[in-house]
Order: structure tokens, then sequence, then C-alpha cells
């Protein structure tokens, strides 16, 4: 069943003034109001649908035959996309001020009613994965309908060794309202209720973050300071959160023999474990290639000793203090979408006419950046905290990458037009790409280039070295707590280790940096998925040059990758280009555009 949490994208920057008319989420497609009739009535809906099919189908799908699926499988999506459309709706009103009382209550509700209606749903998976592969082999041979179906179901074979019996599947299923759910919940209420005295002025955490960008150093580092000691007075309840959840993950694996706290995820994207060790061991190496070397740039370009953390996002000497309003970054955006195809932008259009982005930073608003794609029969809502600084226009191109990738596979239905979140930021890494070149491609002389590439290679370091960096505080983490509760001192060393080896030795770490782990959502809401985002940035750059290789007829098998979702394996979606993500020299082709481009910067500086 779909949740109502989004997930949110990494470096969501922010920062400016007067920017324009900002759209608001229009929720009405979805429901009118909390206390709609028509809510109601797909509440009351769900609670019997739920119940006839598992009274119709609970211990009788080994039996069924091609006619039997077809239907079986339309009353699931059904639900599913029911299902789906309230906790949408519930989750993005939720988001949109998060310190709301009323909307919190109306979210946990909502979580609790369609738990317990899709209880008896829990013997579907467990019972498809008792079926012998022969039998549902033949229903996939006799009917081309259900076989479009046949990557749903290998997804679930493939849980079938970590799968437990149906009695305590049932238990974890009605449980997560108060496990899980409960304390991510907990993690997002205490993020957005907390304030920062910056200055003399009082401010939210997404405001505060957006000053580490800001051109004085005084208040990068007053933020700075100001986040830390912050997160340092809360870092109790981030560690206890973090520690009960790394622990609740380790007892459900162990239950289900999971080899690693990452092989879950690995399942559900769909993706080999070797394919995601190539991916972090590449990376890792290249360190000292990327952002070892454009650190030490930037600490001559900022005529600094060393750098402090307040630094790292820091503009550039020769960048200007360039406010880019809202008409004009949906103009950049667009147009640069229309270059490469009059379709890309004709699919994002609709996001700003009709209430399909909420872009303004509002007290209570959810922090960060996503694109949510609700259900198949509605269209996605991009999220955005936009104030104005060129990165954030990057951001918007990267939302929309992710709407238009949603809204082109939403064709193949609710059970298959999820994406693993593997090949999820393709799209959306792309449309930044095709923004980045734009901009590029107008750059008026060689210091506006260096401002441009900069940029460009500051966001690549941030989504590849960060991420993976990330990803590797979470390995540390998920394999110190087996050895038991682990001190906020403890996860602090873990996070520390990292930090300086990804960054490099052109860094100082002020005292408090240590807990800047506690603030990154994703090792709350998805743990391992930070990965994703390196995968992202790895295959666009590696499907970008392939672009600029061979054009001719580039655009339709890129739209036809995205119009395929869940449906198919990466091997299988890259192959038309080219391309394949298991053979190690792919990362590097990845890898070694970055490497180009910090190249370029070294020559430019000399």
């Amino acid at each position: 069943m779909p949740t109502a949490t989004p997930l949110f994208d990494a470096n969501a920057s922010a920062g400016g003034r007067d920017l324009g008319d900002l759209p608001e989420w229009d929720l009405s497609d979805l429901y009118a109001a909390p206390d709609a009739p028509e809510l109601k009535r797909d509440m009351d809906w769900l609670e019997k649908a739920c119940a006839d099919f598992a009274s119709d189908y609970q211990g009788k799908l080994a039996d069924l035959d091609a006619a039997g699926w077809r239907d079986c499988i339309a009353r699931y999506e059904r639900i599913d996309m029911v299902g789906g459309r309230i906790m949408s709706y519930a989750g993005l009103r939720y988001y949109q001020q998060t310190t709301d009382a009323g909307r919190a209550a109306f979210l946990s509700d909502c979580q609790d009613k369609i738990t317990g209606y899709t209880t008896p749903l829990v013997f579907f998976s467990l019972e498809v994965n008792r079926i012998p592969d022969e039998t549902l082999d033949a229903v996939f041979e006799a009917d081309a309908e259900v076989a479009r179906y046949k990557p749903v179901f290998e997804r679930l074979r493939a849980m079938r060794p970590h799968q437990l019996s149906d009695e305590l599947e049932q238990f974890l299923h009605d449980q997560s309202v108060v496990g899980a759910t409960a304390w991510n919940k907990l993690f997002d209420e205490t993020i957005s209720g907390l304030e920062f005295d910056v200055q003399g002025e009082v401010l939210g955490i997404e405001s505060t973050l957006n000053l580490l960008t800001d051109r004085d150093r005084a208040k990068r580092e007053a933020a700075a300071r100001e986040l830390g000691r912050v997160f340092s007075a809360n870092v109790k309840t981030f560690a206890r959160v973090h520690n009960t959840l790394v622990k609740e993950k380790e007892v459900e694996d162990r239950w289900r023999k999971m080899p690693t706290p990452q092989t879950g995820r690995h399942l559900a994207n769909h993706v080999e474990p070797e394919v995601v060790e190539a991916l972090r061991d590449a990376v890792v190496d290249a360190y000292p290639r990327l952002s070892h070397r454009y650190y030490e740039l930037k600490r001559k370009w900022l005529g600094l000793d060393t750098l402090q953390v307040w630094d790292r996002n820091a503009p550039l000497p020769m960048e200007s203090d360039r406010v880019v309003d809202w008409p004009a970054a949906r103009g950049m955006v667009m147009d640069a979408y229309a270059d490469f195809s009059p379709k890309l932008a004709e699919l994002a259009e609709p996001f700003f006419d009709r209430g399909w982005i909420d872009a303004a930073v509002k007290p209570g608003k959810a922090p960060g950046a996503f694109a949510h794609p609700t259900v198949t029969d509605a269209h996605p809502y991009v999220m955005l905290n936009y104030l104005g600084k060129p990165r954030d226009v990057m951001t918007l191109a990267h939302e929309l990458g992710h709407g238009v990738h949603q809204r082109l596979a939403a064709a193949q239905g609710e059970m298959l037009a999820s994406t693993p979140l593997t090949l999820a930021e393709t799209a959306s890494v792309f449309g930044e790409m095709l923004t980045f070149r734009k901009l590029l491609a107008g750059a008026k002389d060689k210091a506006e280039r260096k401002v441009l590439l900069a940029g460009k290679v500051e966001d690549m370091i941030n989504t590849v070295v960060r991420q993976i960096a990330f990803y590797d505080f979470e390995c540390k983490l998920h394999e110190a707590r087996k050895g038991g509760e682990l001190t906020p001192d403890a996860i602090n060393a873990l996070w520390m280790s990292v930090q300086a080896e990804s960054l490099g030795p052109a860094f100082e770490f002020m005292d408090d940096y240590q807990v800047y782990w506690a603030y990154i959502p994703h090792f709350v809401h998805s743990p391992f998925y930070v990965y994703a985002y390196a995968f992202g940035d790895g295959l666009v750059n590696a499907l970008y040059a392939a672009y600029e290789d061979a054009p001719e007829g580039f655009q339709d098998k890129y739209f036809e990758m995205l119009k395929a979702g869940g449906s198919k394996h990466h091997k299988e979606l890259l192959a038309p280009f080219g391309l394949d993500a298991s053979d190690p020299a792919f990362w590097q082709k990845g890898l070694s555009m970055i490497e180009e481009m910090i190249d370029e910067l070294e020559t430019i500086d000399d």
C-alpha cells in the first residue's frame, strides 16, 4: 500500500527575496477537504474491498486460471489506488504544515484506519510465494495481460527466502503505525519545530541551512555554529530515533534472514549488491581526484589557508548575488526542456499552471524538496522551498524531471508504475543536466563559464561524493549498533570518520559539526536510499555522453525508458543506449565527466 511519506531530495537549496507569485498546491484533484464526502466514501469502500478481496482469494490463488488472475490483479490495483489517493492527500496536506496538530492527527488517523483495513491483504504476497514457479509461469505464458505483471511477481518472489509466517507478517503490518512510522513522524515534527537564532534573527531549519550559501562569511559561520548548537541541544532525541530505528531494522532483518542491513534496499531497488559496491568503490577511490582536488581549488579562490565547513557551499568570489525570480526560473527550465524535446516541456507545463507545485518557504512547511507521484489516475505534486538562488533553479529542474517521469510511467498502472530508486533519479538528474548545459552554452565569458562549471561540480560532488559518504556512514552505523546502544558521541565519531575522508585535507571541522548527521531525513525515512543519488548521477552522466555521441533518435529511446516505470530491469532499460551498470567501466565513465569539468576549472584558474 502506498505511504504518505515522500523522499526528500538532497541539497534542496534556497536563498533570495522578491520572487514573484509563487504557486501553491491545489489538492482538490485528490479531495476537496478532509471532511469531503468523497473521502469518506473511498474510506468505506476500501474497508469493504479489502475484506471482500481476502474472502474471495485467500487460500485460492494457486488455483486461479488466467482470467481469474486478471480479475485478481485489477481488484488489487484498485485497492492500491484508492488507499494511495487517501494517503497522498493526508500526507501532502501534512507536509504543507507539519507543525499543525490537526493535520498531523488527520494523517495519523488515516494511517491507522488504512493499516487496519489492509491487514486482510497481508496474505497476498505470502501466498503468491508459496505457489510453485512452474504454476505461475504457465499462467504468464497463457495470457499476455497477466504476463505484463511478471516483474511484480518476480520482485515478490525475490523476497521468498526472507518471508515470515503469515501471523508474523500480519503482526508487523499492524504494528507499523507505532513502530517506524511513529519514529519518522517524531523526527519530522522535531526537525520542523527547531528554531535557530542567527545574528538576532530567529529562523527555521530551511532558511538557516540556506545561510550556508550566503556571501557573508561571518553569517555562514554564525549559521553553521547555530545549527551545530541546536542539533547538539537535541542530540539525545535524534540519537534515540536512530538507535531505535536501526535496532528495529536489525531485529526484522534477523528474522527475515537478510544477510546484510543493505539487502532489503537492494532487493527493493531490483539491483545486485555487487553493482552497488562497484559504484561505492569507484566513488571512494575517486575522492582524491574529485572532492579533494576541487576543494583545494575552492580554498585558493576564497583566499583561505583552510576551509571550514561553512565554506563548503560558499559562493565563489566572482559569483554574482543574482536572485532568480520565479518567472525567470520557470523560463530557464522550460527552455532547456523544450530544446531537448517539445514533448518534455509539454509534460512539465501543467505543474506550473494547475496547482501541482508548492514553492514558497512557509512556517512549519517541511524542508527540502520532493516530487510525490500520488496515484496513477491523478498526477504528481512537486514541493520546493524556493528562495531564488541559481541552485534553486536546478532543484526545480530536478523535481520537474521526477514529475515528468512519474507522469509517463503512470500508464503502466499502479503495480508497475513505481520505478526502483536507483533509476528513479534518472529523469531528475537528466533535467538538471539539460538546464545546466543550456546555461553553460549561453555563458557570456570565461568568468561566467567558471562560475557555472564550479556550481555544477559542487552539485555533483554533493550528489555523488557526499551521498556515498552518507551511505558509508549508514553502513558503519548499522554495523556498530549490532554491538549495543550507541551514545551520541559514538554516532558522532562514525559521522566524522566518513566526512574527513570524503571532503579531504582542505577542511577543518568545528566542534559541533559532528552532530550534523542528525538532520539528514534519508537515514530515518529510507535506510540506504542515499546511494540512489550517486547511482542516478553516474547513470545520467553516462547517458548524457551517449546523447552527445549519438543524438539521432535519442529522445524516443529516452521517453520509452521513462514510460517503462518499474516494468523492466536496469539492464533492459540501459541496453538500447549501449550501457551496462554492471560493467565497472560504466561508473568510471560517469566519474570522468566530473573530472573533466575540474580539469577545465584548473585550466581557467591558470
